[in-house]
């Protein structure tokens, strides 16, 4: 086995001037095939083979400075032009096996491609704040002995007002969800696809907000001030929306490339 295989990052149709560095600071060079070009560059199997990658895997500083090489070299082949990302950590033994799969996988390539020219991926997240949801007299530090003035038996009208600010909570929740789904189907209908991701952990986020949208959306370039207006329209009423982009599109062109 040869002591390098090749690191791929992206595959589209042109050659970009020039890549930074890829992953463990390697050079990223092209093989081209049938009208297609694979963006790769050489990795050292002793860290990138199928036994160490495992153990490389667990190390997540290692992983981090992985993901952020990859994407750097991807979001600078996609400023350029229509290109499908590969995942992340894919390794072949060899140039010859990535030409080969140009070549297999020609017509799947050309669609996803297809799909994604003259168009960059958005991001968008809508936010709520869980205080919003807790009422006055929740937050109070009344004892529950006393209801609007009437007497009664110890905890009973505490338990009465916490029975009622729980469904008054659950209530906010539907309705939060509720506004979260219309704010995607709006949204979807200016995109040419859509897609809803996971809502991320606060830990993620770097917010204690609740997440209500997580979504990706493609949009076609002459179509992305009309998308961003109609983003902020959408927010208010206690719902926080951001758009962040244009990204590579990764939503919508991750294809099983073995």
């Amino acid at each position: 086995m040869s002591d390098t295989g090749t690191y791929l990052y992206a595959v589209a149709r042109d050659e970009v001037a020039a890549c930074p560095p890829g992953v463990a600071d390697a050079d990223v060079r092209t093989i081209v095939r049938g009208g297609l070009v694979a963006y790769v560059s050489s990795v050292p199997m002793e860290r990138f083979g199928e036994e160490p990658l495992r153990r490389s895997l667990e190390d997540m500083d290692w992983l981090a400075g992985t993901a952020r090489a990859h994407h750097r070299v991807v979001d600078a082949v996609a400023a350029a032009t229509a290109t499908a990302p590969v995942r992340l950590v894919t390794v072949y033994d060899g140039d010859e096996q990535v030409s080969d799969l140009l070549e297999r996988r020609a017509g799947d390539f050309a669609e996803v491609l297809a799909q994604v020219t003259g168009r960059r991926e958005w991001g968008v997240k809508a936010f709520v704040d869980p205080a919003s949801e807790e009422r006055p007299d929740e937050r109070s530090g009344r004892d529950g002995c006393e209801q609007a003035g009437k007497p009664g038996k110890p905890g009973t009208a505490y338990l009465q007002r916490r029975r009622a600010n729980l469904r008054g909570r659950e209530q906010n929740r539907r309705q939060a969800l509720a506004r979260a789904e219309h704010i995607h189907a709006a949204l979807a209908t200016v995109a040419v696809a859509s897609r809803r991701h996971r809502p991320q952990d606060p830990r993620l986020s770097g917010r204690a907000d609740w997440m209500l949208l997580n979504g990706a959306y493609l949009v076609d370039e002459g179509r992305v001030a009309e998308f961003a207006g109609l983003a902020e329209e959408l927010g208010g009423g206690g719902i926080e929306v951001t758009v962040t982009g244009p990204w590579a599109p990764y939503s919508f062109t991750v294809m099983e490339t073995r």
